[in-house]
């Protein structure tokens, strides 16, 4: 089964990294790898229906494909990170190539914010990624939703183990489109009934 929750013992090693958020009684909802049409365009009047604001974490690429649709999550005051140009990943990548990629979406956003795919990066990439000015931010809970063997039922009930403070990842990517509309607006109820407000990541 895969892990809902990052271990403690993961974050402590990791500290240059944000795992968390820093306001009491809040979550952050943030995903990964868009935006792409038809999964963005519903994500976004959901979001607007419930009243949330979230962080998205884009590709370069992606922003290119669909400039419109980066602006209108931007337009509904949500906020934006760089995700990487093409999605490499950084146990795989040189550390040149891994920050070109960074620098080569910076051009396409505004943002301090950055999340490396995969949550893998070299501690080089990690302390060059620090010197351009980023913050690395990952997550305290993951949805799974771009595993093909997960299921709804199991993402439902690991969500009674979200918790104020928790940065919460998700995908709006076609491979993960399914997945997460069908449990999206159930995790949202249950961290409405928690009593914990949604903000964005800063």
């Amino acid at each position: 089964m895969p892990l809902f929750r990052v271990p403690f013992i993961v974050q402590s090693i990791y500290r240059n990294r944000q795992w968390r958020g820093n306001k009491k009684d809040c979550v952050y909802l943030t995903f990964d790898d868009g935006p792409e049409e038809k999964t963005t365009l519903w994500l976004l009047e959901l979001l607007k229906k419930e009243d949330i604001k979230a962080t998205f974490f884009c590709l370069g690429k992606q922003i290119e494909s669909c400039p419109e649709l980066f602006q209108e999550i931007l337009n509904n005051g949500h906020a934006v990170g760089n995700h990487t140009y093409n999605h490499e990943k950084g146990s795989h990548t040189s550390s040149k190539k891994y920050i070109n990629s960074i620098k080569k979406t910076d051009v396409l956003m505004n943002s301090t914010l950055f999340r490396p795919p995969y949550g893998r990066l070299t501690r080089e990439q990690g302390k060059k990624v620090n010197m351009i000015g980023k913050k690395i931010i990952m997550w305290t809970w993951n949805a799974h939703d771009y595993d093909q063997n997960m299921n709804e039922e199991t993402i439902i009930k690991k969500a009674a183990l979200i918790k104020d403070g928790d940065i919460l990842l998700f995908h709006n990517s076609l491979k993960s489109s399914k997945l997460m509309m069908a449990c999206l607006p159930k995790v949202i109820s249950i961290i409405k009934e928690k009593n914990l407000l949604f903000k964005t990541v800063a």
